[in-house]
């Protein structure tokens, strides 16, 4: 091994990269995909870093991936941080974005790339678009650029609070509809410079690296639709629902010919609900207050999530509950930008 080559930890969590083809379907095989990576010859390239591989056991399906294994995959990360200088998660793409948007929040002073990739075909298979989505993630992981969780998927890097899924067959799987790519991989990979984290960006991360677990707590999300029934939705808003994401119509807008869902929100804010309201629209802003049908969602005691993905306000939510903060200090700072997440 060359002692002056960047070390790079590969975290196998699960997903359709390292899956083969059965009898009931594409399924997990364990030890399948470390094998596989020892034939890959690029990834032994003198250009690439030195690379070792840690395999979850068991595998994990990523429809199944929740608190407990982002709590997992933070520690995978935090147990090696010092003896790597990246690290890429191989994951399922159903999830991908919210364990993206979850790790920028939980692991606090990051100062190394966190590259989350996958497949959209497994490698086992012909056309397998895993190969150059994991050879390049390991390279982003090693040079050091991007220090901040990203998301690599189909030539471009993403800021992993900003990506959600846009397509469930495509090879571009992944959009970031609010803010710019992080890097475009072509010929060569080219960093947008002026829109990494960088250290003094982050309002939060001026400590040394941290991991910070995520607590088990009720969050939901309720999406506006034409004709939607409020009343159904009124007995979930207990004193347990702790946070609410509630996607609206446009720019923060909410159906206003009677005041059922007001009357809901007005009863979440009496029972201490963080209620923070997205937008269905694939990119823009919400702001509360530009058309009557939403400022009185902010007289109802809402706080607006700005461009946030409802990926990285479920995430953020699950953080500022779990850093112990009062409701009032978690409804500030879900309008404040703590990682790249929203922008005003």
């Amino acid at each position: 091994m060359n002692m002056n080559k960047k070390k790079v930890c590969i975290i196998y969590t699960g997903g359709t990269i390292g899956m083969v083809n059965t009898k009931n379907g594409f399924a997990p095989k364990k030890g399948y995909l470390p094998e596989v990576l020892s034939q890959i010859d690029d990834l032994y390239n003198e250009s690439m870093p030195d690379w070792d591989i840690i395999e979850f056991e068991p595998l994990l399906d990523s429809s199944n991936i929740a608190v407990e294994q982002w709590n997992q995959i933070g520690h995978a990360i935090a147990d090696n941080y010092r003896d790597y200088d990246g690290f890429v998660v191989l994951h399922g793409t159903d999830t991908m974005a919210y364990t993206a948007s979850a790790l920028s929040f939980m692991l606090e002073g990051l100062s190394k790339p966190v590259v989350i990739t996958g497949s959209q075909i497994p490698l086992s298979e012909l056309r397998s678009d895993g190969r150059d989505n994991l050879i390049t993630s390991v390279m982003i992981a090693g040079q050091g650029v991007a220090r901040e969780v990203c998301l690599y998927f189909g030539s471009r890097l993403i800021r992993g609070n900003c990506a959600t899924k846009s397509s469930a067959d495509g090879l571009i799987a992944f959009d970031s509809p609010n803010y710019p790519c992080l890097a475009e991989a072509g010929i060569e990979i080219k960093y947008d410079m002026p829109h990494l984290m960088h250290q003094k960006d982050d309002k939060m991360n001026d400590t040394e690296f941290h991991l910070r677990e995520l607590k088990q707590v009720s969050i939901g999300v309720l999406k506006i639709f034409p004709g939607i029934q409020f009343d159904l939705f009124e007995p979930i808003m207990t004193e347990k629902l702790k946070g609410i994401v509630l996607e609206t119509f446009g720019a923060g807008n909410i159906p206003s010919t009677d005041r059922s869902l007001l009357h809901i929100i007005e009863k979440a804010f009496r029972n201490g609900t963080i209620v923070t309201v997205c937008s269905q629209c694939h990119s823009g802003t919400v702001k509360l207050g530009t058309y009557e049908t939403s400022a009185a969602l902010t007289k109802a005691g809402a706080v607006s999530g700005y461009t946030m993905t409802t990926e990285a306000a479920v995430a953020k939510l699950y953080y500022l509950f779990s850093c112990g903060y009062t409701r009032d200090k978690i409804k500030e700072l879900m309008e404040e930008n703590l990682r790249g997440e929203l922008l005003k």
